[in-house]
């Protein structure tokens, strides 16, 4: 097994050169999916600055903005920022977030991959557990915390829709046009037990939904569907955990064989960043995804109004698209290199996560504030991913691939588009909905 040693001193807090070997690093399919995006960064000059801290300072700062291909979107956040005490337009101030969410969210992932070097693959495996996802947690947080419930549920529900649908079908249809005369196969395993979890995530939706339209309406209580929500949701964090200690501990072989795979990229890894570093520049991050955040949720319905689009649709579709850029590039250049089982871990394994975490921890922080959010996501929602699932497992289901089942996702994502296009909300104002966030978020 190859052992990677890092020798340069200025990019070391105590001076001392720590070895860290390959087996030491726990790698999830998302971090090396946002991998390809990466760039190597020259540090010639950095090495002369006499000074030790500010060399410290100027190589972490080379490394975090100039060593990702998406380091030209670094000026939309300052220039959001500016349109926001400006008193810019709030559609500029909108666009610019969310343009300016795009490489932190890849530059996240690179923060919890390095620091990943230094804590071992277990605590590394919840580290990125807790921040794969961690710009749709954040702008679901400072949603609710505005009482924007619907925008927490098309924006949760947009995630995993693009997901199951957008990802995977550009990942299948690329990587088999690219790979016309050779069968595309994966390990079927980690597949199985994602979908087996986003079908729990599923029927954990539907049942609300049900529970609304079964039971006469002079019987039915809001309240009712909001503490069966309250009570599935703590089911699929249980079941959330389960899944982490299956994937770190029990059954972690099913995770890392696509590791081995990828033998070529991974003995090119090494730790760029001290751990101190990492952790600062990880805390910094996150505080300016919670600034963009909170810009996005403040200014989405003036966007929505300016450019006559719905919010559902500003949701649904634009905000994953963009939010997720980088990890989806990723997984699309990996399904070209036949490296299938990377692209299904960054889809299926970003779904589930949303799914089973980030979803039942917006509905318990709403519960905290004394918000009635429920997983109720009302028939057009979670009938669009109810069909999303099982197109989903339908597709995976013989361990091979082929350009037609990603061309068939593809036109399910479009169709599913289209639908929250020409919808003008009033879709979902009926029953215990989303109302715009008005009775939704009664007390």
């Amino acid at each position: 097994m190859a052992t990677s040693t890092t020798r340069e001193p200025w990019l070391l807090e105590n001076g001392n050169v720590k070895v860290l070997t390959r087996e030491k690093h726990g790698r999830t399919a998302q971090n090396m999916s946002t991998s390809s995006l990466r760039k190597k960064s020259d540090m010639t000059l950095v090495s002369k600055v006499p000074i030790s801290f500010l060399r410290l300072f100027l190589a972490n700062l080379q490394e975090v903005i100039l060593g990702t291909k998406l380091s030209v979107l670094f000026p939309a956040i300052p220039l959001a920022i500016i349109a926001h005490y400006c008193g810019f337009g709030k559609p500029w101030i909108f666009g610019l977030s969310l343009i300016g969410l795009t490489p932190l969210a890849e530059r996240i992932s690179f923060m919890t991959e390095q620091i990943t070097f230094y804590t071992g693959p277990t605590v590394g495996g919840l580290l990125n557990a807790t921040c794969g996802n961690a710009t749709e947690l954040i702008i679901a947080l400072f949603a609710l915390w505005q009482r924007k419930v619907d925008v927490v549920k098309f924006s949760l529900l947009g995630s995993i829709l693009s997901n199951l649908l957008l990802v995977l079908g550009t990942s299948l249809f690329c990587g088999g046009l690219a790979n016309l005369h050779s069968e595309q196969k994966y390990d079927r395993k980690q597949a199985d037990i994602n979908t087996v979890l986003l079908l729990l995530s599923l029927l954990c939706h539907i049942l609300p939904l049900m529970f609304r339209y079964a039971g006469d309406d002079t019987a039915y209580s809001p309240n009712d569907t909001l503490q069966l929500s309250r009570a599935s949701s703590i089911i699929m964090l249980v079941a959330y955990v389960a899944y982490l200690f299956f994937q770190l501990w029990t059954h972690r072989e099913f995770f890392e064989a696509q590791e081995e795979e990828d033998d070529d990229l991974v003995s090119e890894e090494a730790p760029v960043l001290g751990f101190w570093s990492a952790f600062i520049w990880l805390a910094g991050m996150t505080i300016v995804i919670a600034v963009l955040s909170e810009y996005v949720v403040g200014t989405i319905e003036e966007a929505s109004a300016s450019w006559g689009i719905s919010v559902s649709f500003i949701s649904i579709i634009l905000l994953p698209i963009v939010g997720n850029a980088a990890e989806h590039a990723g997984a699309v250049i990996f399904a070209f290199k036949n490296k299938l089982d990377i692209t299904l871990g960054v889809a299926l394994g970003s779904a589930t996560q949303i799914a089973l975490f980030v979803v039942p921890v917006s509905v318990v922080f709403a519960w905290v504030l004394d918000i009635n959010m429920n997983l109720d996501f009302n028939l057009l929602e979670t009938g669009s991913l109810a069909l999303s699932v099982l197109v989903t497992a339908f597709t995976l289901q013989d361990g091979t691939s082929h350009y037609m089942k990603g061309f068939v996702l593809l036109l399910c994502y479009v169709v599913i588009s289209a639908c929250f296009f020409v919808s003008n909300g009033s879709t979902t104002n009926t029953g215990n909905g989303l109302n715009l966030g008005l009775n939704s978020s009664s007390k």
